[in-house]
């Protein structure tokens, strides 16, 4: 192990930040135009809490005359939002929260629908939108790939399309202006420092993986494996599974995990959920906390309060609060500004340092 790997990673990611953040704060709530349950939704649009600010910006600029598409206000315009995954997991309560707190906050108009964890319903979800006169779209994908329907629609109509957190396989600037979300190989970096730090870099570790299909987990779980090979080649990853990004799935996968490798000295879940399942199995199992070290990616408060409790590390934040910068990325392009077609956010992190004192922040 390498002891300066942490630090040398924090001082980084703090001098890419510098100069390039964005201030905005996050107030109100709203109902939008679905059947959906809003006052879930309302209680997560904490005001004081920190939305999503870029970090960072590549790619070629897209403009919308370059998309092939005319300017107009958003204020007058129609958006229309598709979730991905059922609203029991933390980060997407918070995700549409802060969609429909902006809509508010600019007096704009709200379409919204969720897949419930269905791709085929997430496609029919964002027709049925272009349908009712969505004139742009924030999507969150649940897949990456499948989107040619949409993508063919949409550009028939000239409709802009920003995704958020996950990617689509597609052409930017052509099928879609800009993805806003994360840089997850960074993550898994970041949750592999974490675990170097946990373990002191020796012992035999573990996977719980997202679910297939996604840029998310591809580049969680890249980012992780490289940086354990590069800094700590005294860990070994033994075990990687799927746990779908679901506690309960999560819980079962952690519950064989310590029946076939009882020795097993970490768990790195490649979200909250699969990590709060992972705690589930071990006490189920009798185990103590820090009997095995946990990290995950996401920042709930159920993550942190797991390492304000002993059971969990290290918490790698993932921040879902997109509203803000959706919308305003949304308004500068159909204005005709230049937009940058890849948008990193900044992302914070939770340790036994800060767990208690900056709770608050957590979703």
């Amino acid at each position: 192990m390498k002891p300066t790997a942490l630090s040398r990673r924090t001082t980084a990611r703090t001098l890419l930040a510098t100069g390039l953040l964005t201030s905005l704060a996050l107030t109100g709530c709203t109902k939008s135009e679905d059947s959906g349950d809003d006052k879930a939704t309302e209680q997560q649009a904490d005001a004081g809490q920190e939305v999503a600010s870029p970090s960072a910006g590549s790619g070629p600029g897209c403009t919308i005359a370059a998309y092939g598409g005319e300017k107009l206000d958003l204020k007058n315009a129609t958006v229309g939002f598709s979730q991905s995954e059922k609203e029991a997991n933390p980060f997407r309560i918070a995700e549409t929260a802060s969609i429909r707190a902006e809509a508010k906050k600019r007096g704009v108009k709200l379409l919204t629908a969720n897949a419930q964890s269905q791709f085929s319903k997430q496609i029919s979800d964002v027709q049925d939108l272009i349908a009712k006169g969505a004139d742009v779209l924030v999507i969150a994908p649940l897949n990456s790939d499948g989107w040619e329907p949409v993508l063919k629609t949409a550009s028939a109509k000239h409709i802009p399309i920003v995704t958020v957190d996950r990617k689509i396989n597609a052409t930017a600037c052509k099928d879609y202006v800009s993805f806003i979300g994360s840089d997850f190989v960074e993550q898994g970096k970041r949750a592999a420092d974490q675990m170097i730090e946990a373990t002191g870099g020796k012992g035999e570790i573990a996977i719980l993986l997202g679910a297939a299909g996604n840029n998310v987990t591809t580049e969680r779980t890249k980012g992780f494996v490289d940086q354990i090979k590069a800094e700590a080649p005294g860990l070994k990853v033994v075990f990687q599974q799927t746990g779908e990004f679901a506690r309960e799935k999560g819980q079962s996968v952690t519950e064989n995990l310590i029946q076939s490798k009882p020795g097993i000295k970490g768990i790195y879940a490649e979200n909250d959920e699969m990590g709060l399942g992972a705690v589930n199995a071990l006490k189920g199992a009798g185990k103590k906390a820090g009997d095995v070290k946990i990290v995950t990616i996401d920042g709930t408060r159920n993550a942190v309060q797991g390492i304000v409790d002993g059971w969990i590390s290290g918490v790698v934040e993932s921040n879902p609060r997109f509203g803000p910068l959706a919308f305003q990325t949304l308004d500068s392009f159909t204005k005709g500004d230049e937009v940058a077609q890849d948008i990193v956010i900044k992302d914070t992190e939770y340790t036994e340092a800060n767990a208690k004192t900056d709770i608050g922040k957590a979703y």
